[in-house]
């Protein structure tokens, strides 16, 4: 009996990350051998057990083979004349695919040390590359978003070479994409893997990438129609960095994106219009007739998503909650007593202010989100102009006042 760490602390213990979670293959046991130890089987599809003292997962080394659609369509196969080498080949990505062996089922102490890599992850972390293993990879249209939530999970937005998806891994989502095989993913395994992407650093890179792989228009095509608008995507994707950098919680996440439903609200985040001077110019709704009007589109597409996936009734409740309170918050400094009353109504403020505050948090984030954006046009239109667009018959310090002239004119002629 051999028995290996795999997987993510593999992985992660390469890429110098922190990890608390381990998995464990074991290879040559039989599940009788397993009890008798004194560990404890979980279900009936898959030969996993759990150790007696920490719980954590060991499974007998097995293989799979395609037998049905979706991510459930699988025959296993456990058996101890399984190695660890065929364990690996049935993962999805070569930065998955390595292992450490320990010394036992009790004693976890690497034994070596040594990296069993035999389908070269370690220069795959090495060069940064997300590959699939075999091409059993587009048999589970599950690992499509499983890539997409490690893309987004390595993503650094401070940084200029991120981990990419090798070429040959894009052409099998794209054969999984023609397949409709992400059809069969059911809403659950859609949610906890958007749910889980979205808690990272980063979280508009899962959908990023989702995009750019061509696959969101089979797991949220209403979302996928939208971000079309490359001034949506770009306020919704840095208003995510933002949330992401400041802890927000899943609720509020969700909520951000989606705001990409709010271009009735916002007509101005259109590719035909341009970015207005601040956010309170969006939204001109008297602060004496504020109703759900400009917003109803944006909260009948987000209950449309919340339904398709699943989404907890909680979280749903939040976004559902932001919308009604848009164009109060968005006016926030001219409302009457008579707003003001509505408002503690739709966020039951009188009973606690702790989701008022979250609200607040989303919408002010949103804000400058926006303001970034527009700050960003301002910087391009000034870096443009150059000594080049000046008269060249200047000299001196004549140089320096025309070209800042020049730069103040691009920038009010955006405003």
């Amino acid at each position: 009996m051999q028995v290996y760490i795999v997987g993510g602390a593999v992985r992660d213990k390469l890429l110098n990350r922190a990890y608390t979670d381990k998995d464990f293959v074991v290879v040559g046991a039989t599940p009788e051998q397993m009890l008798q130890a004194g560990f404890i089987q979980v279900g009936e599809d898959f030969p996993v057990f759990l150790h007696p003292k920490t719980k954590e997962e060991y499974a007998l080394a097995r293989t799979e083979r395609k037998s049905g659609k979706g991510y459930k369509g699988f025959e296993v196969y456990a058996s101890p004349e399984v190695t660890i080498e065929e364990d690996l080949l049935r993962r999805d990505l070569t930065i998955n695919a390595m292992a450490i062996e320990v010394r036992g089922l009790m004693d976890d102490t690497p034994i070596t040390g040594e990296v069993i890599d035999p389908y070269n992850g370690q220069q795959d972390i090495k060069d940064k590359v997300l590959r699939h293993v075999s091409e059993a990879f587009s048999e589970d249209p599950l690992r499509v978003l499983r890539i997409a939530r490690f893309y987004g999970r390595f993503y650094d937005p401070n940084i200029e070479h991120n981990f990419i998806i090798a070429p040959e891994t894009i052409a099998l989502i794209g054969d999984i994409n023609d397949s409709n095989e992400l059809k069969h993913l059911t809403a659950e395994r859609v949610w906890q893997e958007t749910s889980r992407a979205l808690l990272q650093n980063s979280p508009q890179a899962y959908i990023d990438c989702l995009m750019n792989v061509g696959s969101l228009p089979y797991v949220m095509p209403n979302l996928a129609q939208t971000l079309s608008s490359t001034l949506m995507k770009d306020l919704v994707f840095n208003a995510l960095q933002v949330a992401g950098q400041q802890n927000l919680n899943l609720a509020q996440r969700w909520a951000i994106l989606m705001l990409a439903f709010s271009a009735e609200a916002m007509p101005q985040l259109t590719d035909s219009a341009e970015l207005t001077q601040d956010l309170d110019s969006i939204n001109n709704i008297d602060t004496n007739t504020k109703n759900l009007e400009s917003c109803q589109s944006w909260l009948d597409q987000s209950k449309v998503l919340a339904q398709l996936l699943k989404v907890p009734k909680k979280i749903g409740q939040f976004t559902q909650a932001y919308i009604t309170c848009f164009p109060y918050l968005t006016h926030y400094a001219q409302l009457n007593a008579e707003d003001i009353a509505k408002l503690i109504n739709i966020t039951k403020a009188d009973k606690s202010e702790v989701e008022f505050g979250e609200l607040l948090q989303v919408h002010k984030l949103v804000e400058l989100s926006y303001q970034q954006l527009q700050f960003s046009k301002y910087v391009k239109a000034f870096k443009a102009i150059t000594i080049n667009e000046v008269d060249d018959s200047l000299k001196g310090s004549a140089i320096g006042e025309a070209i800042h002239e020049a730069r103040v004119k691009a920038i009010a002629q955006l405003k």
